[in-house]
């Protein structure tokens, strides 16, 4: 997936999203979307049948907690997550069918991607810290 620049990112009533690509780790078939950059989620998140059209299979079951408090579990797989021109990868939630794709604050921070909550932009950092 070509990243052109960070035009990539849009916000639209302060809800940041970034273009993101999904990938298989042993797979070239890919689920783009544009994914809501969530700093209070800890794993990534798209529909279950977009992971499993392009070879993302369970590998787990963890029990999550919701924005409203509530908690459910859902299977998790494994993936390759490419966003504004950095590669990472980590572990991807089979959402229900009508989630809107998150991108969790784990791939954010392998990445080397901070978010500003204020001015609801992206930046890399110079460097990621191996202290």
């Amino acid at each position: 997936m070509q990243f052109p620049n960070d035009d990539a990112i849009v916000v639209v009533e302060d809800v940041l999203t970034v273009l993101t690509a999904v990938r298989a780790l042993d797979s070239e078939q890919t689920y783009e979307a544009l994914f809501l950059v969530d700093t209070g989620a800890t794993d990534s998140m798209a529909p279950a049948s977009a992971l499993l059209q392009i070879g993302i299979t369970p590998v787990g079951q963890r029990r999550y907690q919701l924005a409203d408090g509530t908690f459910v579990e859902y299977p998790f797989g494994l993936a390759q997550i490419e966003f504004m021109g950095e590669i990472t990868a980590g572990r991807v939630i089979f959402g229900p069918e009508t989630v809107e794709p998150i991108l969790g604050v784990t791939q954010l921070e392998s990445a080397g991607v901070t978010i500003d909550p204020v001015s609801q932009t992206l930046s890399r950092l110079p460097a990621i810290s191996l202290r």
